[in-house]
């Protein structure tokens, strides 16, 4: 990547894993099912995830969060990936 350049993309992401695991603990296993799925689209491993996108997989619950969801990933010159909600 050139300099003060930054690789941007907007990914619909399945969290369907997280139901395999027992009801009490989806939204935490989603968080990080989501982490792992953007370290491997964006390959790096430092990810940070915007409070509303943590918000957006804990709106229904610990036991029902989303099956998809859609985020915006934006990587940084120093590798850290910033992940929000797409504006729409």
């Amino acid at each position: 990547m050139a300099e003060d350049q930054e690789m941007e993309r907007i990914l619909t992401l399945p969290l369907r894993d997280a139901f395999k695991m027992p009801r009490s603990k989806r939204a935490p296993y989603a968080v990080r099912l989501l982490k792992r799925l953007v370290g491997h689209h964006m390959k790096s491993d430092n990810i940070w995830l915007e409070p509303p996108v943590s918000e957006y997989i804990w709106q229904r619950g610990i036991g029902k969060p989303p099956r998809k969801i859609r985020v915006r990933a934006v990587k940084f010159e120093d590798g850290l990936v910033e992940v929000s909600l797409p504006e729409e």
